[in-house]
């Protein structure tokens, strides 16, 4: 059987490129060229790469620095955590906020001034044991400040506690001369102590969180992302608007704080979207989100900033502080 030869491939040259001539009637390539960007598509691509990230609340999420280290302690600002409805963060904001500022080397005084003693537990304090609490600084002349001051585990944050005893001072308190200013005048020997008193008020608007009102300097509103907790800020500002009226002139909102958000679902957004839009800039850019971190925290005694130190929850509370001391004048 005679040998299988492949017959011969014809052999195909690369085509040659577009060519040119010179004076010398050399063939040259064409060189290739780029397009050219004009300035308006080189503009439009530096502006898209320059925006800040849209923050959860549909906002340019700015860069908040780190606060700037303080030698003197004194001069505090007052704010009060005030909303009238319960269960939308209040006291956990305190707590948590409070051991934010103080791991930025604020000096911090807690105060609960909420009958139901939430505060003090989630410091693990136990109600039935205290000998002072806020209500006899309110009532006992003879009681000092230093007396009912107790530490609260975290370095450079104090705590005025608080027990079912102070429910008694709201009827009591009806018939005293200036009943407003009460709170006032007992917290007056700490502003030169402290660097911020943060007060958490009890979910009504009646005589106690009057009083916290006029003692402040500023009211930062807690407010969960849920229908219901929104429909209640109006009558909130409007009370704020009468104590700053005929109460405390000084008086103003700090900013909106939403709490308990959750991303996922259409609701909570649609809220946040909401409460930006009726609030403006008075809403915080920081946004707590929920995490069972913060139930487990409560009961372990201790903020989250030390019991889950790297947790989400405890980095949304130090960016809230950066936040909240950019806004605050003195900062």
């Amino acid at each position: 059987m005679p040998p299988l030869v492949r017959p011969p491939q014809p052999h195909h040259s690369p085509q040659p490129g577009p060519t040119l001539r010179d004076e010398h009637n050399v063939t040259q390539p064409i060189p290739f060229e780029r397009p050219v960007e004009t300035r308006s598509e080189a503009r439009a691509a530096t502006t898209a790469t320059a925006e800040p990230p849209l923050g959860p609340t549909g906002r340019p999420m700015p860069v908040f620095p780190e606060p700037t280290p303080i030698t003197q302690h004194g001069g505090a600002r007052v704010i009060s955590m005030c909303n009238q409805k319960g269960g939308v963060g209040k006291t956990t904001t305190t707590i948590n906020l409070g051991a934010s500022l103080a791991e930025f080397g604020r000096r911090v005084l807690l105060v609960d001034f909420d009958p139901q003693g939430s505060l003090s537990v989630g410091l693990g304090l136990n109600p039935h044991e205290m000998d002072l609490t806020i209500y006899n600084l309110l009532m006992d002349r003879d009681v000092t400040l230093d007396e009912v001051v107790v530490p609260s585990g975290i370095e450079g944050m104090d705590l005025l506690p608080s027990n079912i005893d102070l429910s008694a001072a709201e009827v009591q308190l009806v018939h005293e001369v200036a009943r407003e200013q009460t709170l006032q005048r007992v917290l007056a020997p700490a502003l030169e102590h402290y660097d911020v008193i943060l007060i958490d008020c009890q979910p009504s608007l009646g005589l106690l969180t009057v009083n916290a009102l006029t003692a402040s300097d500023g009211v930062i509103v807690p407010l969960e992302c849920e229908y219901f907790a929104l429909r209640g800020v109006a009558l909130l500002k409007t009370t704020i608007d009468k104590v700053r009226e005929r109460l405390n002139p000084k008086l103003e909102i700090d900013g909106v704080l939403g709490t308990m958000f959750d991303g996922r679902t259409l609701h909570s957004r649609e809220v946040m979207e909401r409460l930006v839009s009726a609030w403006g800039d008075t809403v915080f850019h920081t946004v707590i989100r929920r995490t069972v971190k913060f139930s487990d925290a409560t009961v372990a005694g201790e903020p989250i900033t030390s019991y889950a130190s790297s947790s989400t929850g405890a980095e949304h509370y130090r960016q809230l502080a950066r936040e909240v001391l950019t806004r605050w004048p003195a900062e």
